[in-house]
């Protein structure tokens, strides 16, 4: 049986406080539900510096530093938009002029239309540890709900592989 959320997460914040490392988080779909998996766990207030709500496209650009000419070629739902979303949440929320150590984003369609000529259940995650930024797509399905859900899931799932 695959670890739930609540697991990933406090398996996360324990390897995060261990290394004295900071996260923050950049989301679209999820709209704060990866954030409020991650402060679930008691004493993440030492590792999560805090998480944006990008919800809107513009906030997309202006707050997170995702490029305009990528947006315009590819809208809000691909990989190089939460690549960059990774990266520039580390900035956008720094603390004291220090980077988060680790940024993860999400971007995609939940439903219950189409975005962008995105299918519902297109999502793209954004890692950005150190000076690597990765990104993994997913094609989901289910309501609207279960796909947020998932995605949360998936975040997690694929941080804590990427952390060892």
């Amino acid at each position: 049986m695959p670890e739930s959320a609540a697991s990933l997460s406090a398996d996360i914040i324990g390897l995060l406080t261990a290394r004295h490392h900071t996260i923050a988080v950049a989301e679209s779909l999820t709209g704060g539900l990866l954030v409020a998996e991650l402060i679930r766990t008691p004493g993440a207030s030492a590792v999560v510096l805090g998480g944006v709500v990008a919800y809107n496209t513009e906030l997309k650009h202006t707050v997170l530093g995702v490029h305009a000419e990528v947006l315009a070629a590819h809208g809000p739902v691909h990989p190089d938009v939460a690549a960059q979303m990774a990266a520039g949440v580390r900035t956008a929320l720094a603390v004291a002029g220090e980077d988060a150590h680790i940024g993860i984003s999400t971007t995609g369609v939940a439903g219950p239309d189409p975005q962008d000529g995105q299918p519902v259940g297109t999502v793209f995650l954004g890692f950005a540890i150190g000076s690597e930024v990765r990104t993994r797509g997913l094609e989901l399905s289910g309501t609207r709900e279960e796909i947020r859900s998932r995605v949360v899931y998936e975040s997690l799932s694929e941080l804590r592989q990427l952390l060892g």
